[in-house]
Order: structure tokens, then sequence, then C-alpha cells
């Protein structure tokens, strides 16, 4: 990959400009507010010129209610060769490409899983995606080189590619992103008429509750539209275990002996399953199944390194079934480590040593959770 074209210069899209200049890649920057895209430009993330021919990869970073008619206008204006977004929602960007009469199949809908607390480009930075999973959605359109370019921008980035069906994505970031941020705010809303004493006794966990509670509102309410009946079945579930968690504590004050019991019964079975639930958050791993093998690949910075890799394996016929990245500041710079089936990874590894790949065949073992990338067949 050389040049890319970054459309929109918030957060997102000038952490991602920042950390491919950084890499070497010529960065195109464009906005709606010629501020922000000059902004990012003065940080070093890129430049405001328009490229002379099609780049490589055009990143959309806009609201995802605008991603459909923004990657239609890039098409018509021939700006890459390939396109993906960064939204947090995904089926209706897809639904809304169609309306806007894009090209599906030089788009794949992407998500990395990073954010900061505050916004627009002066909140950029390089290597906000180091070990963070980042999601992609190909769609039964999406062409393989098109995945292939999106995998390679993940790996620039030092992300940890998931892939995912656009629906079970956005089913998925109801429940892990989107409700504990409406749940944060709503929490945070009871504090805006507490009073100055309430606030100063006010402790951590407050804050961690909080914590996620702000951000612009105008791009949350977009959010939560775009992904409102996923949102709703989550929040509908949280509201029948509150309603659960009030009728224990109204019957714990109360005078009832049988009520007592069973509402004292009934609270502890509800914070047993928010321990259990934590533990899960906490203490997620990401060993790879037995039926994979893995095939350690030394990679270069050389630009389309990545893809011509994931290309060579899937002339070969090979299936991935997972992907770790493993990267140093010296060269080789890295090695990607790719799990796949056991009974085809001998005949794979020497394919790929006999098209010229340095490749080291290794016992599938688990790594640090931190570049656990749960995903499925990136085939499938």
């Amino acid at each position: 990959m050389k040049a890319v074209s970054v459309i929109g210069t918030g957060a997102i899209g000038t952490s991602v400009a920042l950390t491919l200049t950084r890499r070497g890649i010529t960065v195109h920057l464009e906005d709606v507010s010629a501020t922000a895209a000059r902004t990012a430009e003065a940080m070093g993330a890129g430049s405001v010129r328009a490229p002379d021919g099609r780049v490589d990869l055009a990143l959309i970073a806009v609201p995802p209610a605008h991603t459909g008619a923004v990657l239609a206008d890039a098409q018509r204006r021939g700006l890459a060769r390939a396109y993906t977004d960064v939204a947090s929602v995904k089926a209706r960007p897809y639904a809304e490409i169609d309306s806007a009469g894009a090209d599906p199949s030089t788009f794949i809908g992407g998500h990395p899983l990073a954010a900061t607390e505050r916004s627009g480009p002066l909140a950029g930075r390089a290597g906000l995606f180091a070990a963070r999973p980042w999601i992609l959605t190909p769609s039964a359109r999406t062409d393989q080189s098109v995945l292939n370019r999106a995998l390679e921008l993940v790996f620039l980035c030092s992300g940890v590619p998931v892939i995912m069906d656009a629906a079970v994505h956005d089913r998925t970031i109801a429940l892990t992103s989107h409700a504990p941020h409406l749940i944060s705010t709503l929490m945070a809303a009871q504090l805006a008429q507490a009073t100055e004493a309430d606030i100063r006794v006010s402790g951590q966990g407050l804050r961690n509750v909080t914590s996620i509670a702000g951000g612009d509102p105008v791009l949350w309410r977009d959010i939560h539209e775009a992904n409102a009946d996923a949102l709703a079945d989550v929040l509908d579930a949280f509201a029948t275990d509150l309603g659960l968690a009030v009728d224990a504590l109204r019957a714990l004050g109360g005078s009832d002996p049988v009520l007592r019991k069973r509402a004292e019964a009934g609270l502890d079975a509800l914070l047993e399953h928010g321990s259990r639930g934590r533990a899960r958050v906490a203490g997620r791993s990401g060993a790879p199944s037995a039926e994979v093998a893995r095939l350690s690949v030394t990679v270069s910075e050389q630009p389309g390194t990545l893809t011509r890799l994931f290309t060579a394996v899937d002339e070969l016929g090979g299936r991935i079934e997972d992907i770790r990245l493993e990267q140093a500041q010296e060269p080789p710079y890295g090695k990607v480590s790719l799990f796949v089936r056991r009974t085809s990874a001998s005949e794979l590894s020497r394919l790929l040593t006999a098209d010229g790949w340095a490749v080291t065949l290794a016992p599938a073992t688990a790594s640090s959770p931190e570049h656990a990338a749960r995903s499925a067949s990136l085939n499938s």
C-alpha cells in the first residue's frame, strides 16, 4: 500500500492518518471542515492536496448516517481502488450503500475498537490502535482484494483483525459498547441536579461508571439511532434485571420476613451473575483451536507485503482461521502468525516457502489476550 485517502479528520480519521504517515504511506486528507483538515495536516497526518490518481484505499471516517453518500461520491470521483469505514454501526451503512447507488464490491465495513475521550483532529494520535481489535465486515459482494487491502491497513495500524458478519457486529456492539455508553449516560444524568456535597464525596466507583458518558451528543444520537433495535433489545434485558433489583431492595426495606428472605436470595443471584459476567471480560483469553496450526511468516515494511501474502495464501487454496501480528522496531519488522487448518499446514508451508516467503511451522499455542483475534474464518 502506497497511498491512502482519509475522508473525515476527526479523532479516529486523524489517528489512522498519523499512524500511516509514520509508516511511510502517502496520506491525502479530506473533510467538510477545511479547518479540521488543515489542523490534521499541521499535525503531520498528511496533505490536503488531492491525489494525482487513484489511491490504494480510501478510509471513510464519518458518522454512520453519511457513510453511504460519502462512499458513492468517492466512487464517482474514482478516488480509490478499495474503500472501508470506521463507523461503529455496520448494517445501516450497507443498506444505504445500496440506496445511494454505490458499488458494494469495492467496500468493506470496518470498526476499530479504540476511542479517545475527546473529539476532533487534535484528539488524534499515532499508535491508538496498537493491539486493539479491528472488526472487518465483508459482505457477500466484497471482492477478496478489498479484504486484503483492509487487512493490510489493520496490520499497518498494529491492530488485531476480527472478521464478523455486519448484523452480528451490530448486536455485539450494542451489548459491549452502545448500551454501556447509554447506561453510563443515564447514571451521569442523575448527577446533574446533585448537590455540591454529593459530588465532593463521590468516589472512584462513580467515576468509573460515568467515565464513558461524555462524547459528542449529536454523534452518539446518530449511533444509537442507527443501531436502535439491537440497542433496545439489550436495554430490555437490562431493564428486566433492574426491575428485579428494585423489587428486591423494596422488599428488603419491608418488615415481611418471607419477602425479605426471598429478596436476599434474588439480590444475591443478581450480584453473582454480575461477578461471573465481569470475570469473562477481565479474564478473556485468545487460545486458538486445537484443530489449527500456526505458520509464522516474516514480513517487511515494503508497501503491499501483507496484501501479497494474503493473496498468495488464497491462490494456494489456504484457509486462514485466525491472525496474530507481532511487530518489532528493527528489520525485518515483524512476523505474521497465520492459523490454518492443521491438515493443510505442512503443504501450505511448503508452497509458501517455494514462493519465496520465510515460513516456520509451529504448534498453535495461545498468545497474549491483547493479540487475540477472536475471528471466524477470514475466507468465509
